[in-house]
């Protein structure tokens, strides 16, 4: 392996360590590419900040020690980069019908389109979420969750390049065409909406942003996590490196949770307001109540588990058998990986009730990386109800049964309880806003959402971090507004 591999070449205007100085096309092709990618950002990434300087780390190198580095930069002139994590010496394809072969380092032919729809997908949910969030630095809580955001957003840009560096290189004119496709989609637009249903929904709040990043984002993860094992091996190597950067994205998740469910519960403590559900009196304190809280992750939970598509799939048995996509810790797993005779428990709806099922595990991909999913959401969660009953509050946050409110695979024509329990369209209609964000719920959160730009000052209704981004004191001016 070389090692310049490990550092970033910011000679050229694409900053990379793929050696684009001496692969002429691509570089012309990306060259070509970013006058639109600018427009794009100008026009759908965060509104009213484009000229703000923003504490923002940027990758320099792909050394898990020591990748990045931090300091004040106006989100346009973000140094987007193509970065590949270090090449495995002699990797090989980790399971399918190559299992053992030699990774690829080209396209194979009788793949291709498989692997250009997989990275074209992957490569849609990036511009998506920044379109999604673009609205919400005017209601930051404070100058620190600001910052988070557009770290979160330049990130997703980032993001997008990977991918359409991976279009421009390997796939010809198709993939110059999907590299422009990408920034012609729009969030939410009727005429060309972004691929995937969940990157479709508005996020109008900051607890819908924390919820984003906490569940949707690790969905995310849990893709990239199988593609990082594909035989292919350049887009391997490039969510490898990606991992790395989505990890903050989900931490911001996870903290924000924590943060919000923090100090809801000290200001009942304060107030001396011990039952969870007197949520008007809760309200009045101006924090979001704990129910509130509930119906919000049923919602974000329910959307992305429609983003593992159907629990028994064809299309994930060819991507595995053909070496493109892998299983979450594909290497680590006990099996011939190539599953041709193992079955795998399915969760269906059988006479009219829910039932297990083993499916062959060729087939159940797509529902065993939910349950990885799900198992991977359940461990955050274990935090936010310690610091509940850590507060003396009897109540504890819980993911929704997999039937609940779905749109895609096996339950999309029923409605359930959270709790599993299957129910009639009339009592759906009447009890749906027990269980989801109602419009009332939507402008009691809106009415608390009032930026507050002091730097160490937060909002009425979320707690101070316990430790500031690069350990920076807690007054630090994270975002310098006036510039």
């Amino acid at each position: 392996m070389n090692m310049n591999i490990m550092n970033v070449d910011y000679s050229t205007k694409i900053p990379n360590n793929v050696n684009l100085a001496e692969d002429r096309q691509v570089l012309k092709a990306l060259e070509g590419w970013h006058p639109g990618y600018m427009d794009w950002w100008s026009d759908m990434g965060p509104e009213g900040f484009q000229e703000s300087l923003v504490y923002l780390r940027t990758a320099y190198s792909v050394d898990p020690r020591g990748w990045a580095k931090f300091d004040y930069v106006r989100m346009p002139e973000y140094r987007w980069g193509i970065l590949l994590a270090p090449q495995e010496e002699n990797r090989v394809i980790p399971f399918g019908e190559d299992y053992g072969k030699p990774a690829w380092q080209e396209v194979p032919g009788e793949h291709r389109a498989m692997l250009r729809r997989l990275i074209v997908i992957q490569g849609d949910t990036e511009p998506a979420s920044v379109e999604q969030q673009r609205h919400l630095g005017k209601t930051a809580p404070s100058l620190y969750d600001m910052r988070n955001l557009f770290q979160v957003n330049v990130e997703e840009g980032r993001h997008l390049w990977a991918m359409v560096y991976l279009l421009q290189k390997y796939f010809g004119r198709d993939g110059r065409e999907e590299a422009d496709d990408l920034l012609r989609r729009r969030s939410g637009d009727a005429d060309s909406p972004r691929m995937l249903g969940a990157f479709n929904e508005a996020t109008p709040d900051w607890l819908s942003f924390f919820m984003f990043t906490y569940f949707t984002d690790r969905d995310g993860k849990m893709q990239l996590h199988s593609l990082a094992q594909s035989g292919f091996d350049p887009l391997s190597r490039t969510c490898r490196f990606m991992l790395t950067e989505e990890a903050h994205h989900m931490f911001v998740g996870e903290t924000g949770i924590t943060r919000v469910v923090q100090r809801t519960c000290d200001a009942m403590k304060e107030a001396g307001i011990t039952d969870p559900n007197d949520i008007a009196k809760v309200r009045a304190l101006g924090v979001i109540d704990l129910p509130t809280i509930q119906k919000k992750l049923n919602l974000h939970y329910s959307l992305s588990l429609d983003l593992f598509g159907s629990e028994v799939s064809t299309n994930a048995a060819n991507a595995f058998n053909a070496g493109i996509k892998g299983r979450y810790k594909e290497t680590t797993i006990d099996d011939d990986h190539q599953l041709k005779s193992s079955t795998y428990p399915v969760m269906k709806m059988v006479d009219g009730q829910i039932k297990m099922v083993d499916e062959p595990a060729l087939t159940a991909l797509n529902m065993r990386l939910r349950d990885d999913y799900t198992q991977d959401c359940v461990k955050g969660m274990l935090r936010w109800n310690k610091v509940i009953s850590t507060a003396g509050i009897d109540y504890k946050l819980a993911v929704p049964n997999t039937a609940f409110h779905r749109q895609i695979g096996e339950f999309k024509d029923v409605h359930a309880t959270p709790d599993g329990l299957l129910i009639d369209d009339a009592t759906w209609a009447k009890r749906k806003n027990d269980w989801l964000p109602s419009t009332a719920d939507g402008d009691f959160i809106a009415s608390l959402m009032k930026p507050v730009t002091e730097p160490g000052q937060f909002a009425s209704w979320i707690s101070p971090p316990k430790v500031g981004i690069d350990n920076k004191p807690g007054d630090f001016e994270y975002v310098r507004i006036e510039s």
